[in-house]
């Protein structure tokens, strides 16, 4: 029995696999880690009758861009981050075991250095002192911790050393800590911050305690050897993510303005026609296929949005336009601008319909459905590539498919002999019509992509496989 009072609330964003947290107790408020986008946060102090007073950072994120430098401006609440921060912005820095009062309960800063140098889990305590639950940022994840490669750069030490600092941030701050705790992580299955995430986003600490790999290491040794086996690259975008984060970065408000701009089809025109801009045209992939302006890169709305941006596009100070369905252009400025896609110059006015009519062309992906594909497959068909993940590819996959993950299209593009034919898929048609529109972009359009992926492949009579030939890994 706790004599937590108050309230905690988990706010979780698909698309980025984040949660940001909001706790009420008494009339006061702390919110960890918010989204870019503060007017949510805003709306439910007024709707609380609450007043906001601290907003903590559990380290300076790397995929995505957090809310407190507006949230902070807007409330007049100050940032809290933990030891070895030191953000170019006014905070608290706080020292590692320092306590807040937020009401009648209390949060403790414990600094878990080891995913980055400045990382911070925060303990609320109730009013009588009791531990109630853990927010454990990017130090401890369900099924996981956070991977401890991202700060080798700016920080000059091996992703060893800080997998070691992780180690003992776990085992001597963490793991002492009591079993009914509730553990509410910064991330959840499908972020690059781990590798091996549950689904669940809360928990408790015992049930990590029980299952967690990296808690039920023998030796410090063992624990660095399975943190950082297996660790793909980090995507481009995340450390210009995380300069924003400490550094500072433009008003929301004033990034949704400038993004609402709208341009007719003359104007935007003229904009596709300059070389460094990046048409981003955000609508499903079957619209997509049907019609798109030539040189768009086509990445949905519709599903891990931000973060294929992030990977695809890399660079965040890269001009867009964008292409949309009528009324998500806001949704699309937002979601960009939470990995820090701030340079967006406005929105095609009245979208691929407006386009048409003034009768500009269009180009079209060539695309089949599972079931034609597989007659096709009979018949004895060209090379299969398959844009999945590695796991996903060695778990089942077409036989005789070719693996070339989408994440690395830039580097397996140019091994394309593109006087050969071939058929394009991923596990649904997300990531394989990406993939579809970068390289017609190329101007390689000698591939049929199939509809409905690997999923829909499935359901048809083509033989798969569920073991790896290293001669079918290589073009």
């Amino acid at each position: 029995m706790n004599n937590f009072s108050g309230n905690i609330e988990q706010i979780y964003t698909g698309c980025l696999s984040q949660g940001a947290y909001y706790i009420v107790s008494g009339n006061e408020a702390a919110i960890i880690d918010p989204l870019r986008e503060t007017q949510p946060y805003l709306n439910r102090l007024q709707q609380d009758g609450v007043t906001l007073k601290y907003i903590f950072e559990t380290h300076f994120h790397a995929d995505f861009v957090s809310g407190h430098i507006d949230l902070s401006t807007q409330t007049n609440a100050p940032i809290v981050y933990g030891p070895n921060a030191s953000p170019n912005f006014s905070c608290i820095q706080a020292k590692d075991e320092q306590e807040f009062s937020i009401g009648d309960s209390t949060i403790k800063v414990l600094h878990t250095p080891g995913h980055t140098l400045e990382s911070t889990c925060y303990l609320l305590k109730d009013k009588s002192g009791k531990d109630i639950a853990l927010f454990s940022g990017d130090t401890l994840f369900l099924g996981d911790v956070g991977r401890p490669d991202l700060a080798q750069q700016t920080s000059g030490i091996t992703q060893e050393e800080l997998a070691g600092l992780l180690y003992d941030s776990l085992y001597t701050k963490i793991l002492p800590l009591a079993d009914d705790i509730i553990v509410y992580p910064a991330h959840g299955a499908g972020s690059a911050c781990g590798k091996n995430m549950m689904k669940e986003t809360v928990d408790t600490l015992g049930n990590q305690k029980l299952m967690n790999y990296a808690l039920n290491q023998p030796t410090k040794a063992a624990f660095i050897e399975a943190v950082t086996d297996g660790l793909l690259p980090p995507p481009k975008y995340f450390g210009a993510n995380v300069a924003l984060n400490k550094n500072g970065y433009g008003s929301f408000d004033d990034v949704l303005k400038a993004g609402l701009t709208q341009l007719s089809p003359q104007r935007f025109s003229l904009l596709a026609q300059n070389g460094d801009i990046t048409i981003l045209d955000t609508r499903n992939s079957e619209s997509f296929s049907q019609g798109f302006i030539a040189g768009s890169i086509n990445i949905g709305l519709k599903g891990d949005f931000a973060p294929w941006v992030g990977a695809i596009i890399g660079d965040i100070n890269r001009p867009l336009i964008l292409v949309t369905d009528t009324g998500a252009e806001e949704e699309a400025v937002t979601r960009l601008s939470r990995v820090g896609f701030d340079n967006i110059l406005g929105y095609l006015h009245g979208g691929m319909d407006e386009w048409m009519k003034n009768g500009n062309a269009v180009s079209t992906v060539r695309r089949i459905s599972a079931h034609q594909f597989a007659e096709q497959f009979e018949a004895g068909i060209s090379k299969v590539v398959d844009v999945r993940k590695e796991a996903e590819y060695v778990a089942e996959h077409v036989k005789d498919a070719f693996n070339r993950p989408l994440a690395n299209i830039q580097q397996w593009m140019a091994e394309i002999n593109t006087d050969e034919h071939f058929y394009l898929h991923c596990a649904g048609g997300y990531r394989s019509m990406i993939a579809a529109s970068i390289l017609q972009a190329e101007g390689i359009i000698n591939f049929t992509e199939v509809a409905g992926g690997f999923s829909a492949i499935s359901q048809t009579n083509i033989p798969v496989t569920d073991y790896v030939c290293s001669s079918k890994m290589c073009y």
